[in-house]
């Protein structure tokens, strides 16, 4: 755990890292997970109970917060899953603007030549199911241009 994650009430850096999967794509460039509130914890006479559900605070701009206001029980469901436990029990959301994160673009690779294809095509001649041939061709050509590159 990082001290700033620590600070933030996050127990890892997990779910910032992995936000945009979580919540998807409406809202993981539009809005910003900022902190988790933890209740006060009485003393637990009980050890098994988990604890209460904590406040999730995000950073959003205005027409973001309305959409997302009305989407947030699927949002901490979604949120929940990724913990595995019911960790988050309401979203408090303040309007700040946020950084909108552009998808990086990725160079279009090159068309494998002739020789390559055979040569990929010679390899998966022994898989026999037609879907997962085509999969790893699709993968295989992408690999073969991107490293054929580096290779020289």
């Amino acid at each position: 755990m990082t001290p700033a994650c620590k600070k933030r009430g996050f127990a890892s850096i997990d779910i910032i890292a992995s936000w945009a999967d979580i919540v998807g794509e409406r809202y993981g460039t539009r809005v910003q997970p900022d902190r988790l509130i933890w209740p006060r914890q009485p003393e637990l006479s009980d050890p098994e109970r988990p604890p209460q559900p904590a406040t999730l605070v995000v950073h959003t701009d205005g027409p973001t917060a309305l959409m997302l206001s009305h989407d947030s029980p699927q949002v901490i469901e979604r949120i929940n899953t990724f913990y595995g436990w019911a960790a988050i029990g309401r979203i408090k959301i303040q309007q700040k603007p946020v950084a909108v994160k552009r998808a990086s673009t990725r160079k279009a690779l090159r068309p494998l030549t002739r020789s390559e294809e055979q040569q990929l095509d010679a390899k998966l001649e022994t898989v026999e199911n037609d879907r997962l041939r085509e999969a790893l061709k699709k993968l295989g050509a992408q690999v073969i241009a991107r490293n054929a590159g580096t290779a020289a």
